[in-house]
């Protein structure tokens, strides 16, 4: 499963994750032109690997399991580091606080409800968080050395902000959808365990 093109398209994005932060670490305004066409090209294959997955009916388990996580990885990977070079204000550390915890959040309650056979599928407006997500990183990632004067930290932050509304309202809809199945679970475990029957012999008659 692990050689199908999309599973190595999202391997992938997990493997550029080392590469960006060594490139964020270029001097001047080569970090900015290096991590922004890494994480671009990183960003292109979560669209490619859906779709290639769609056309060559190539959906797999590991997949289903490695799309979310690759993209969690590289987003929180890079809103660490911007938020450790302060490459956009305090206020702003907010949204990115928000969008870190909620991928801890869904990322802790597909793996239990994984335990109890439950899957939880991405939803469209998910995607759509995700997408905005990119946008604002990636033109994060760009800052000052946009070319035209584009005021590029300006639009990210306010892309970053919606992303973490989105990212609000996708936690509590995934919340709200797997509490059911953790309320149950808990009902079944603290029900007492019937007693065994006591073992039945065959009489010689």
């Amino acid at each position: 499963m692990i050689k199908t093109l999309p599973n190595l398209l999202t391997l992938s994005r997990i493997a550029v994750i080392p590469v960006l932060v060594a490139a964020f670490y270029l001097p001047g305004h080569l970090a900015n032109w290096a991590t922004f066409g890494l994480f671009v090209a990183a960003s292109i294959t979560d669209f490619l690997d859906g779709y290639v997955a769609r056309s060559r009916d190539q959906h797999t388990s590991l997949g289903r399991f490695l799309d979310p996580l690759a993209d969690k990885l590289l987003v929180v990977a890079c809103i660490v580091l911007l938020v450790a070079t302060d490459r956009f204000g305090v206020f702003t550390v907010l949204a990115a606080l928000v969008i870190v915890c909620r991928e801890i959040l869904v990322s802790g309650l597909r793996e239990y409800l994984a335990e109890l056979d439950v899957g939880m599928p991405v939803s469209r407006l998910a995607k759509w968080k995700t997408t905005l997500q990119m946008v604002a990183i990636a033109v994060l990632l760009l800052g000052d050395a946009a070319p035209f004067a584009l005021p590029a930290t300006t639009f990210g932050v306010w892309a970053l902000w919606a992303a973490a509304a989105l990212t609000l309202y996708t936690g509590y809809d995934y919340l709200r959808a797997g509490l059911p199945h953790l309320m149950h679970a808990r009902t079944d475990a603290a029900r007492p365990k019937p007693a065994p029957e006591p073992e039945r012999t065959l009489g010689n008659g």
